[in-house]
């Protein structure tokens, strides 16, 4: 006797897609453009001597924050939605007879970004918050603190397109701080300007005084 064939069709198996992942720009220019920049400008003997971005932080500091509860409510919802991140609450380490603050009181938020999240809240500092800045004429390049690492501070959290003026409790500033692996400010200083940060050059004089 011949045997029956199975004329049932077999299910199709679905083919597994990859998940589209997504690199910042910013992140993708570093390997390409500024690892290749920085080796040629240092004569560094390996890639892995290439200085790189560790993190990136902001601080809100609010001086009433344990008499107006509204304010330190709205500084969080406010370094939130500029960082993309929850802050945390910083408080007093030792007490203040002078600002009437004690130990362990609120004084402000801060939030500390890294990988993706650093690269892009870096990408819309540069190209869309520091520009809006009023008078804007580039940062300076004398807030290195001798390691590497770069401070400033931002006058009106306005800068940022993703707060509402007319949602605000009040102007305030905040600093961000750039933390990089760099061993000196001169590397510091060309890695941010090949990023693209609004820096000043320096005098002339100068480079010609640290060349010699």
């Amino acid at each position: 006797m011949t045997e029956k064939k199975d004329t049932k069709k077999k299910p199709k198996v679905k083919k597994k897609t990859k998940p589209v992942v997504y690199v910042p720009s910013l992140r993708s220019m570093y390997k390409d453009e500024i690892v290749p920049s920085m080796l040629k400008l240092f004569k560094y003997s390996n890639v892995m001597e290439v200085p790189k971005l560790n993190n990136i932080s902001l601080n809100m500091g609010l001086g009433d924050a344990k008499n107006n509860s509204k304010d330190l409510a709205s500084a969080l919802d406010e370094i939130t939605l500029i960082s993309g991140q929850k802050p945390i609450v910083t408080k007093a380490k030792k007490d203040i007879s002078n600002f009437k603050i004690r130990k362990g009181w609120p004084v402000g938020c801060k939030v500390t970004l890294r990988s993706d999240m650093m690269y892009e809240f870096l990408d819309r500092l540069i190209s869309v918050a520091l520009p809006r800045t009023r008078d804007f004429r580039g940062l300076s390049f004398k807030s290195f603190d001798g390691r590497g690492n770069y401070n400033f501070g931002v006058k009106e959290q306005i800068i940022f397109t993703e707060i509402d003026y007319d949602k605000i409790q009040s102007i305030r500033g905040l600093n961000v701080s750039i933390i990089t692996s760099a061993g000196t400010d001169d590397e510091a200083y060309e890695l941010l300007k090949l990023f693209g940060f609004p820096l000043r050059d320096k005098p002339i004089k100068q480079e010609i005084e640290e060349a010699a």
